[in-house]
């Protein structure tokens, strides 16, 4: 399988373990099709443990899925007081459904008497919501919503808003990867003591990273099928400046390469990547 393949199967089947056996299609579309379409029933047992599926556990993976994945924001969607909603996302981390990504913020109110701006007041610093497993991802933020057509064997809408929203899917798969090749090119320079996304109330980032020497890295993954041009370099500058980041290395990764302006940049504090560098991984 190619990469580009493998990585686009991943991000919907990755978690599902060896008690599946799975054909495989020069499409992504038509394994979508063939597997939960076609056999939706069979992959609904997947969904472990099965009351994942029913109400209130569902309305909150759903949100989540389809959301950024920050926990109150998710709450809320999924229409939960906090401390009702708090238990259930504390049993799905113990059940290994969901993982917590902390926010590494600062608190806006450095002392109690600092005063926020008005705009700021209602800003709350979360952390974040993660599915452990890619299929269960895939599984909330794309099949349940269709299930009851699904169960009778009728796919058109289902795979209409697939095709459409596919890019999102693949996407935080990919700047994942991404976060890991990260930390195996630092293992001999200054290893990553930090790595991961980064949000704050001015803007998120696909990878921030302190080394153990202290150099902060902001990086922005793009899975296009396009080479990634200088605009994109210039455009997390400035995101890096309105979130006031102070950038030591900036770094690329393209699934398509680069625009020949970037490659024959000479900064030694930026980094490209494309989707061949992810080989090392494997």
């Amino acid at each position: 399988m190619e990469l580009e393949q493998a990585v686009e199967y991943f991000s919907i089947l990755g978690g599902i373990g060896k008690n599946i056996e799975l054909d495989y299609f020069d499409d992504v579309f038509s394994m979508v099709k063939s597997n939960f379409v076609e056999d939706f029933v069979k992959f609904q047992t997947l969904v472990s443990p099965s009351y994942l599926i029913e109400t209130p556990y569902r309305e909150l993976l759903v949100a989540i899925a389809r959301g950024d994945g920050k926990i109150y924001s998710a709450l809320r969607k999924a229409k939960l007081s906090e401390s009702v909603g708090e238990k259930i996302v504390q049993e799905l981390v113990s059940l290994n459904v969901l993982k917590v990504e902390n926010s590494r913020e600062a608190p806006l109110r450095v002392h109690p008497k600092h005063k926020l701006k008005k705009e700021q007041r209602s800003y709350r610093v979360q952390d974040k919501l993660r599915f452990v497993q890619p299929f269960m991802r895939f599984w909330f933020g794309f099949v349940t919503y269709y299930r009851k057509d699904l169960a009778l064997g009728k796919g058109d809408a289902f795979l209409e808003n697939f095709e459409k929203h596919y890019e999102r899917l693949r996407s935080l798969v990919y700047e994942q990867l991404c976060d890991a090749l990260l930390v195996e090119h630092y293992v001999d320079k200054g290893f990553i003591v930090s790595s991961g996304s980064y949000w704050n109330i001015h803007s998120e980032f696909d990878i921030l990273a302190v080394t153990k020497g202290k150099k902060l890295i902001l990086g922005e993954c793009k899975y296009k099928d396009r080479k990634v041009c200088k605009n994109e370099l210039t455009k997390l500058k400035t995101k890096a400046l309105e979130s006031g980041i102070k950038v030591d290395v900036y770094v690329l990764f393209s699934k398509s390469g680069f625009s020949n302006e970037l490659l024959s940049n000479k900064d030694e504090n930026l980094l490209l990547f494309d989707l061949n560098d992810l080989k090392v991984l494997v």
